[in-house]
């Protein structure tokens, strides 16, 4: 197994989306080089089983058909996540629970700033996403604290919790990936350029204003990481964390609810 990641574009259009993947993925990429005359296919299903995940640069019904035939196990199968060539969707195809690819897809699209599309029942049930900012260096233990401070304000559990939103430039804190590691919450990365473009806050911070450039945190990559969310706690701040609270009940709860 030459790379634990493989990626697969069927287009020269797409290689230049590929090439970043590869790069920022640590990947091997691949359906630039099909030889001997073999299709695209063809020699996409004879080095299939030489990665445990693939990103595949498709459509969604490229994919299911270049696929067909190969699925086996869920257990055992590659993982397998699909992204468009405009970089508008990140989807977990295969292997959600069992291959990482619910967690593939995050990282896909916090490179690419796609959204992630996460379709199995265990995530999609659950409503809350936590908008975190925070000062740099701060530890796991005080973002716990901050976020349990967070939950009990609104009588909210941790097992609700799809996933956690901070800026791009938190991207990188350690104290940030640990705690979402250790819990198993994915992290979103959202775009300061999309928060400027929407500027969701209850109040503006002067302070982040000067700093980050944008007038709040964690509100808006919260709000931004949902299509129907509601703010249930707006930013409230413990120990330099600040954190916010989103709800996103499913559509059916909403629509018996009117």
């Amino acid at each position: 197994m030459s790379s634990p990641l493989g990626i697969w574009v069927v287009r020269r259009e797409a290689e230049r989306l590929g090439r970043y993947l590869e790069a920022e993925l640590g990947g091997h990429l691949g359906g630039l080089d099909c030889c001997g005359g073999q299709t695209n296919r063809e020699t996409f299903i004879s080095r299939y089983a030489s990665h445990r995940q693939w990103v595949l640069v498709m459509t969604t019904g490229i994919a299911v058909r270049y696929l067909e035939g190969l699925l086996e196990n869920k257990t055992t199968d590659p993982a397998v996540v699909v992204i468009d060539e405009g970089c508008r969707f990140a989807i977990s195809l295969v292997g959600g629970h069992e291959g990482g690819a619910n967690l593939l897809a995050y990282r896909v699209a916090n490179i690419t700033e796609a959204v992630p599309v996460i379709t199995t029942a265990t995530e999609t049930l659950k409503p809350l996403i936590i908008g975190i900012g925070c000062r740099r260096g701060v530890g796991s233990e005080t973002i716990d604290a901050a976020v349990n401070w967070a939950l009990l304000k609104v009588s909210r559990k941790k097992g609700e919790i799809r996933e956690v939103a901070t800026i791009d430039l938190k991207s990188g804190e350690r104290g940030l990936r640990e705690w979402c590691d250790s819990t198993g919450v994915p992290l979103r990365i959202i775009s300061r350029r999309l928060i400027q473009e929407r500027p969701w806050v209850t109040s503006t911070s002067p302070w982040v204003r000067e700093i980050v450039g944008v007038d709040g945190v964690c509100e808006p990559c919260a709000l931004l990481s949902t299509y129907r969310g509601q703010l249930i706690l707006p930013k409230t701040i413990l120990d330099g964390v600040a954190v916010a609270i989103v709800e996103e009940a499913p559509w059916i709860w909403r629509r018996e609810a009117s």
